[in-house]
Parts: structure tokens; sequence; C-alpha cells
């Protein structure tokens, strides 16, 4: 009887969502869209009122950081991390602290006043040990070191002081240069020893999604502090999208979309095709009330970490099922939005939901419960203001100009970075 009363509660919720829902929500991007929406219902009353009014923008836009990858080069690596390229889970190879990242993965040359290159820092000559505390330089001697006996390498606090200092003011420019006097005095070299020094970002490339879901934290915090309505819609819908990827396997790995395994398409065979066929009909919605995240950093690792563990699940039920299922009856076509599509069939894609046994359901769920979890602790961190008092707050030029760049972009389809799908 249970059970019989909580299908029908998740049909009728499911019959409720669908009203609020446009037609043209049917295909697309179905999940982020979806997932944004329901993460509504997640808020505590002094919240719910405010995100109810503005549901449609917080639907609408949890799409925009996927445009965007069609209109600036550095916005792909943030929706991804490659985390097995650097070892095994837990993966001790990966520093949770930004700052830790790129120092341990950053090439560091200079230009000695000879015209030598030396390679003085990267991963193949420290690494971070322990708790974080100390480095330790793999080879007796650094480049600089075999150059000047006297020379030797900084400690850790001074050397994440540069990077915080001098790399992160650059880190979205085409070229970093660093400042010879620093790292002079940081190696104990001689004046005038470097002629110029740069750097080479061997990290990012890889993904950097746990990465900058804090930084959208901290951003969506103080836009609840500063009480910009605009601010806070549109940080809201789009770290929604970025929670929503990191509940996704495929995004936590190199082999993101099955290229390495022969299972190419398998990114969008999970993450959208099975949410489209079943996500309305079966999935139980039902996440309950959005909690305070004491340690956002450690709960964005955790989602990312959660969801590889599913990996080889993903891809191994996947490659046993189609060697089993008749090869005619995997890949159909379908029209949508009058264009002919090839895509999995839907005979196909039930078998494959069916052996991975609600795994993108539960999935979908997390992702849900943790957005709302994201927003309810921006705002309980920013003083809990109060959300309807806050007055028109229309869109600044600027933001317009920007939308309107990212969805220009967008219909070009000219994607910058890689393809995940």
């Amino acid at each position: 009887m249970k059970k019989i009363l909580a299908t029908a509660a998740a049909l009728f919720f499911a019959l409720l969502l669908c009203a609020f829902l446009p037609s043209s929500e049917r295909w697309g991007f179905f999940g982020h869209r979806r997932i944004n929406r329901l993460a509504v219902f997640t808020l505590p009353t002094e919240m719910i009122g405010f995100f109810k009014k503005h549901i449609e923008y917080i639907t609408e836009h949890s799409v925009d950081p996927d445009k965007r990858r069609y209109a600036a080069k550095h916005e792909a690596v943030r929706h991804y991390i490659d985390i097995d390229i650097w070892g095994k889970y837990p993966f001790p190879e990966v520093p949770r602290d930004w700052v830790d990242a790129l120092a341990k993965y950053t090439d560091v040359y200079v230009v000695d006043y000879k015209g030598d290159t030396l390679h003085i820092a990267g991963n193949d000559i420290m690494e971070i040990t322990g708790d974080g505390q100390d480095y330790v330089w793999k080879s007796q001697e650094t480049a600089i070191g075999s150059a000047l006996p006297e020379a030797r390498p900084p400690a850790v606090r001074a050397w994440r002081d540069f990077f915080r200092r001098s790399v992160l003011p650059i880190y979205y420019e085409d070229e970093w240069m660093l400042p010879c006097d620093t790292l002079e005095q940081l190696f104990s070299l001689p004046e005038a020893f470097c002629r110029s020094a740069f750097a080479i970002d061997r990290f990012s490339e890889h993904g950097i999604l746990p990465y900058h879901l804090l930084v959208m934290q901290r951003r969506l915090t103080e836009a609840f502090k500063q009480g910009s309505i605009s601010a806070i819609l549109r940080l809201s819908a789009e770290i929604g999208h970025y929670i929503g990827d990191a509940t996704v396997p495929l995004h936590t790995t190199v082999n993101y979309n099955g290229q390495l395994t022969n299972q190419l398409g398998i990114h969008a065979f999970w993450e959208s095709r099975l949410p489209e066929l079943f996500a309305d009909r079966e999935f139980d919605f039902f996440v309950g009330k959005a909690e305070y995240i004491d340690n956002p950093r450690d709960f964005f690792w955790n989602l990312v970490l959660d969801s590889h563990l599913l990996l080889d699940s993903v891809l191994l039920i996947e490659k046993e099922l189609s060697r089993g299922f008749p090869q005619d009856r995997q890949f159909c076509y379908e029209e949508r939005l009058d264009v002919l599509i090839r895509t999995q069939c839907r005979e196909y894609a039930a078998a494959y939901h069916n052996r991975l046994n609600g795994q993108v359901e539960k999935r979908m769920r997390d992702a849900v419960h943790a957005i709302g979890s994201a927003w309810f602790t921006a705002w309980v961190d920013a003083g809990q203001p109060n959300l309807m008092r806050l007055g028109d707050d229309k869109l600044a030029q600027k933001e317009k100009q920007e939308l309107e760049a990212i969805e220009s972009a967008f219909q070009k389809k000219e994607r910058k970075g890689r393809e995940h799908e």
C-alpha cells in the first residue's frame, strides 16, 4: 500500500511539474533545466517565494554555461575534471586547494642572463606531500640549483604566496609572464640572473570543475549580501548547471564520451537520452529540504568523487549490453524539432536504464538536493537577507550584452574547447 501511495504521489508531482514546463522543454538541455527547476522546491519558506517568482529564469538560464562554451575559450574546462589522468581513487595526487593544484602542476621557466631556458618548478620536479605543509623536490638539484649550487627552492608558504600574487591575477591571459625579481628572491639567485620568466599551466586543460564550483559559491554568497537580484538569479542558475555536471560520472574522466573504449556517444546516452525517456514517467523527485553545507569545498569534491565511483558501471554495463543486443536495434532515427537525428532506440535505452538500476535517477536526485543546498548555504552565509524585499534590479547593460553574445555564439555552433558529447 505504501508503495502504491508513493508511486501515486510521484506521478502527481510529475504531472504538476509538467504543467509548469513550456513545450520546448521536451528536448534540448533537458536534464539541466529539469534539475534547476526541481531544486527550487527544496528551499525553505524564506527563499521559495522569491525563487518560484523567478523559476522561469532559473530554468531557462540553467543552460547558459553550455552556451558559453561557444563564446569563451576558458569555459569548457569548468564543466569537468579528468581526474583519472592523475592517478587512482581517491586521487591524493590532486590537491583539493586551487592554489596548491596550480603550484604543483604549473611548469615555471627562467631565461637566464646567457639566454638559456631553465625549468625550475613543475610536477616532474616537485610535489606537495603530507598535509600540504611542505614541498619535496624530487631531484636533489633543480635546473637552477645545478647551475648555481647556492640556489635553493622556496618554502611552501612562500611558493603558495607567489602563485596567489603573481599567477592567479594573470590566469586568463594567453601568456603567463612572471616577475624575475621575485623568482630571484625566492630561489636565492644573484641579482640580474633572470632575464625573463614564464609559466605554462599543465593542469587546467584536464578540467577545473570542483575548484570552479567553490568560486561560484563565493560569488553567489556575495550576490546575496549585495542584494542584487540579477546577480542572484544568474549565479543561482549557473551554479546549478555546474553542480549538475559534477553529478555525471562521465564528467570525471578522460574517457568522457567512451572514445577510448569504442563507446562513442555514451555521454549523451546516459546524461540526456535516459532522462528524456524516463524522468517524468518513473523518477521520484521528492528529495527533501535543502540542507546547510558546512564545508563547501569537501561537499563539491565529494560530488565529483561519488560520480567517479560510478564510472565503471556506466561503461561496463553498456559494453556488455551492446554485445548481446541486436546491432540493428541499438540505434534508431527520430524527428526532433523537424530534424532527423540518430539516437539510441527506446528498447535499447530501456534495457540500459534497467541494468543501471536507478543510477541516473539517483544522480539527478543528488543534483537537485545539492543545488538547493548550495543556494540555501549561500543565503545563510550572506546573513539570510529578506529576498521578497529586494527592489527591482534590471539586468545591467553589460550582462545583457554578455547574454546576447553567448546566444549569438551558440547559434553559430562554433564550440571553443573540447566537446563532451
